[in-house]
């Protein structure tokens, strides 16, 4: 699962990322087999003005390939930081090319529900009494981890404040 839990001394800290289908390693095996592929067609028309005519727009393909993969990278750098201690809870949302994002309460308060929203499964920290304020947790996990992880969040929740 992208996420797992850390134990900080007192604190439970969640730190959950987007899944990555594609890891560097496969990236450069992609674009080397994409750039060997596209090269074919040029043995044809080796020592040929042809050549010169089509080369510019294989290598505008190969860099468009590589624009777009890299551009998924850096959109799905997304992570979240869920840090639960006996006296407050905080999450960090750090997104890629955005101000990070700050909540904090009380952790008695708090608890970790499924609601209906704009995914499936959208899990939600809610019951601070005071603000009212509700904030989504783990937007880019699938619905199967927002499940579970509804069910650890709250069992974090309760060790810290029966603590």
């Amino acid at each position: 699962m992208p996420y797992e839990w850390h134990q900080n001394g007192g604190e439970r800290v969640l730190h959950a990322w987007p899944y990555r289908s594609l890891p560097i390693k496969g990236f450069v095996w992609f674009i080397g087999t994409t750039a060997a592929l596209l090269t074919l067609p040029l043995l044809a028309v080796l020592g040929n003005a042809i050549l010169w005519a089509l080369l510019p727009f294989l290598l505008a393909a190969i860099a468009g390939v590589w624009w777009a993969i890299s551009h998924t990278y850096r959109s799905g750098s997304s992570e979240e930081w869920l840090t639960i201690s006996s006296n407050s809870i905080a999450l960090l949302r750090r997104d890629a090319g955005r101000d990070d994002r700050e909540w904090s309460a009380n952790p008695y308060w708090i608890r970790a529900i499924i609601r209906p929203g704009p995914v499936e499964q959208y899990l939600v920290l809610v019951g601070d009494h005071i603000s009212g304020r509700e904030v989504e947790l783990g937007a880019f996990l699938t619905p199967k981890e927002r499940e579970s992880l509804q069910s650890e969040v709250n069992e974090a929740l309760s060790q810290v404040v029966r603590d």
